[in-house]
């Protein structure tokens, strides 16, 4: 029995505890934004009421957000940039990951590795020269200032992602299908690309969830009210000056983090695959 009651002590103390706390902290944050866009405004700003909980929801604040508000110009901008920038970034970063996978040549190893480098750059460093880019070619204040600028922080993290996936992924396996007359373009587009679909749904994730929440570039290359994103539009419109307008701020906060949720929540069991590799042999 006391055996019995010791292994139940140990399970809790190395798992459940652990857990528990884990789940809290990931959770918590969204159950603040929860609470402090249904609470009204009588109780958000007073000190005497339990900020955990309300007692009278309310939905007045997305009411705000919706009728008072760019929000449902916001959402759009920021979904029809992200799926661009996104989609462009998996294009470039899948035939750079492959060339550096399968193609031999002197500097490949070396080449990756500098493609990696590249995404570490502080995007501090980046906006000041993309700056003149953008204004040189005359798409300043329009979402073709962020979709271009984006992939230069997106490609390198999608190819280095893509280049190692393709590597765990058997060369005898195009081997194959070449002996058996296919082309390397066919065996790349019909063998290796669907067995990497865990792979690419794993950068595409990435690459749009960093789209999505991307602030400093969309700050600075979007200026007027009709072409920011959610990150901007939220931040730039609910705070003004040292006034904070809470209860609308956290209601864009968390419409604006259910997209990616969803994206994670569809696709995890290919996420999870991506990480743990490819075929086994």
């Amino acid at each position: 029995m006391a055996v019995q009651y010791g292994s139940r002590l140990k399970r809790a103390v190395t798992f459940y505890i652990p857990l528990t706390c884990l789940l809290v902290g990931t959770l918590f944050p969204f159950y603040w934004m929860v609470i402090t866009s249904i609470r009204p405004d009588v109780e958000l700003y007073s000190v005497k009421m339990n900020p955990f909980f309300t007692l009278h929801p309310t939905l007045s604040h997305f009411y705000y957000l919706f009728e008072l508000t760019m929000f449902p110009r916001w959402a759009w901008n920021t979904l029809f940039i992200a799926t661009v920038s996104t989609a462009i970034s998996l294009f470039c970063g899948l035939l750079a990951g492959y060339a550096l996978a399968r193609l031999q040549f002197r500097w490949a190893p070396s080449l990756g590795t500098v493609i990696f480098i590249t995404y570490l750059v502080p995007p501090t460093l980046l906006f000041i020269p993309l700056g003149d880019v953008v204004k040189t070619f005359g798409i300043g204040d329009t979402p073709w200032a962020v979709i271009l600028t984006y992939p230069t922080f997106l490609i390198p993290f999608c190819t280095w992602l893509l280049m190692g996936y393709f590597k765990t992924i058997p060369r005898e396996i195009e081997d194959c299908a070449r002996i058996d007359g296919a082309s390397r373009f066919q065996a790349m587009v019909r063998i290796t690309f669907p067995l990497a679909v865990p792979g690419i749904l794993s950068a595409g994730i990435f690459a749009f969830t960093l789209s999505w929440n991307e602030f400093l570039y969309a700050l600075v290359f979007l200026a007027s009210p009709q072409q920011k994103t959610i990150p901007i539009g939220v931040f730039t419109e609910l705070v003004r000056g040292d006034v904070f307008y809470w209860g609308p701020l956290m209601a864009g906060a968390l419409l604006g983090s259910i997209p990616v949720a969803l994206v994670y929540s569809m696709f995890v069991e290919h996420y999870v695959t991506a990480l743990t590799g490819a075929v086994k042999g």
